[in-house]
């Protein structure tokens, strides 16, 4: 491969919209193993939120693919490959980063959720200072004295 064409694949691989339009493969080879990849991206996000459970196998997911990410792109910048083993090298690194996103989009909804959850948490806690604080219960004004 001539390296501006290896200067070509790494710059498409780098580029931040390289994922857009593009589907997660449905089966990809990671650290060894074949991994139907499109199936278990798909069933976690069929899910309102990442059951705890779940968060550590999506976790090694993430790192597993980040890994393969990073072999793939090396041996597009060192490897002794021609153009075209390139491109599908290239092919496989934009598909792993589809699907890297989408797991991390998991993540974000559930940070927002409990972000959420405990800012109600606070504006409840605040609220019961606040009735205690005035002399309030639930049942209109207190009298205080003797």
């Amino acid at each position: 491969m001539q390296e501006y064409q290896r200067k070509q694949l790494l710059e498409r691989v780098d580029r931040e919209s390289s994922t857009v339009g593009v589907d997660i493969p449905e089966r990809i080879d990671v650290q060894g193993e074949e991994v139907e990849l499109q199936e278990f991206v798909f069933e976690i996000k069929r899910r309102e939120t990442v059951p705890p459970g779940e968060r550590d196998r999506v976790e090694q997911a993430k790192k597993n693919l980040r890994r393969e990410r990073l072999q793939r792109r090396q041996k597009i910048e060192d490897g002794d490959i021609s153009f075209e083993e390139g491109e599908e090298i290239a092919e496989g690194i934009i598909g792993i980063d589809r699907a890297l996103e989408a797991l991390e989009n998991l993540g974000h909804e559930d940070v927002q959720a409990e972000a959420d959850r405990q800012e109600a948490m606070d504006q409840k806690r605040w609220m019961n200072f606040l009735k205690q604080a005035l002399g309030h219960d639930d049942d209109g004004p207190q009298v205080r004295g003797p």
